[in-house]
């Protein structure tokens, strides 16, 4: 006679779900996911992929030793997700896959993207910058990305195109920030169309040869490391070409004290402090600003003739 030893992972027939039901069940999560960021966000995935290998481009020498990695993704601001610079383990939270990048207004062809597509579609590397913030704090860092410019020459941009506005995503069940309703969500920034065609615009998806953490406006976020950092909008979802200069977060809050250039001059004072030196951050030593933050031989033509605009702050 056959003996039938029943194995652990042998279930009986009628506890095993039918296979419709599982069918189902996909399908709905798989809407979900696509159709409702609060879904989205509790079944998304919060670590990103390896970035794919790229090599650091040496015509962008920084002059300054590299910030401490962990200074570096520990103390921001990402007003999302409070406003304090605390904000890294609450950031963590917000899931990077799937994103989307929509990039569109006034161009050809508008497209959408999924981030692993689309960095398979640019060039990669690695470029380390200065950066400066307007609370005349600073840090060195390598970032890893592609040129903004190398983007919309995929888009195609109209003759007519003046200004690009980057929007960051806005999503309730990760960002507490959100409920404070007197902020301008979502958060948007914005540039001419000069400023984006310019070598140094940069769209960064890594930071010290790892993904982009979200505390750093991960994972995909622009970088002008000649303005102050508040004008380099993070965790990017939305990319709009149009003819009028959009209404920006900083300047929305407070005009007075953040305008819509914000190009570094250590000669022009915030209202409330000096910007003649910064701290770098790790170390704490206080430098001289460099105007246009030492970037002036790339950026400086930019603005010619434009005397007359608040360029600075």
């Amino acid at each position: 006679m056959r003996i039938l030893r029943r194995r652990p992972w042998n279930a009986p027939e009628g506890a095993v779900t039918p296979e419709a039901l599982v069918l189902n069940r996909r399908a709905l999560m798989g809407m979900g996911a696509a159709l409702l960021p609060g879904i989205a966000a509790a079944q998304g995935v919060t670590q990103a992929p390896p970035l794919p290998e790229h090599a650091r481009n040496m015509r962008f020498r920084p002059e300054r030793a590299l910030s401490p990695e962990r200074d570096a993704t520990t103390y921001n601001n990402f007003y999302e997700f409070g406003t304090s610079k605390s904000i890294a383990s609450a950031a963590a939270r917000m899931p990077v896959r799937p994103w989307r990048l929509s990039v569109g207004g006034l161009v050809d062809k508008p497209r959408e993207f999924e981030i692993d597509d689309l960095l398979r579609l640019m060039p990669v590397e690695e470029r380390v910058y200065r950066l400066r913030c307007v609370e005349a704090w600073a840090m060195t860092v390598p970032w890893s990305g592609f040129q903004l410019s190398e983007l919309l020459k995929l888009v195609e941009p109209k003759s007519n195109a003046r200004y690009v506005a980057f929007e960051t995503a806005a999503i309730p069940g990760v960002m507490p920030g959100l409920r404070q309703s007197w902020y301008p969500w979502p958060h948007v920034e914005a540039c001419t169309i000069e400023e984006a065609a310019n070598e140094l615009t940069f769209m960064p998806v890594g930071l010290f040869g790892k993904p982009l953490p979200q505390s750093n406006g991960g994972p995909l976020r622009v970088v002008f490391p000649w303005k102050y950092g508040f004008k380099s909008g993070k965790s990017v979802v939305k990319i709009t070409l149009t003819a009028d200069r959009p209404r920006t977060f900083w300047p929305a809050i407070q005009a007075s004290e953040y305008g819509f250039w914000a190009n570094v001059n250590p000669e022009v004072a915030h209202p409330r402090w000096s910007q003649a030196t910064e701290r770098l951050l790790g170390s704490g030593e206080r430098v001289p600003t460099r105007i246009f933050n030492g970037y002036g031989e790339w950026v400086g033509g930019l603005y010619a003739g434009m005397e007359r605009e608040r360029l600075w702050g």
